[in-house]
């Protein structure tokens, strides 16, 4: 039996909620609209920080993604995996599974 059934999810707040909750209903969801529209101006930080909290995050690259009428570059584009908690392997790394 999987420990992911006994273990929640660790709590966030602040801007990692929001980044969260940005994913979850706008995904994917690039880079620029959080950092822009959304007022997130470390948003790689925060990505960062929900993953070590052990969060399913995918990125993808773009090589080319218009915003707001401009060709940007390589452009991250986030979205949540499946399972959104744990990511595959999060909790054997922590140490939580069943050996």
């Amino acid at each position: 039996m999987s420990n992911a059934n006994h273990v929640r999810p660790p709590m966030v707040t602040g801007q990692c909620a929001e980044v969260l909750h940005l994913l979850r209903t706008l995904q994917p969801v690039a880079s620029f609209t959080l950092t822009a529209d959304h007022a997130i101006p470390e948003t790689a930080a925060r990505i960062h920080e929900l993953r070590g909290k052990g969060f399913n995050i995918l990125t993808v690259i773009e090589p080319e993604f218009e915003f707001r009428g401009v060709i940007r570059r390589n452009v991250a584009l986030y979205s949540m995996g499946t399972p959104e908690w744990p990511a595959p392997g999060f909790l054997d790394d922590q140490g939580g599974g069943d050996e």
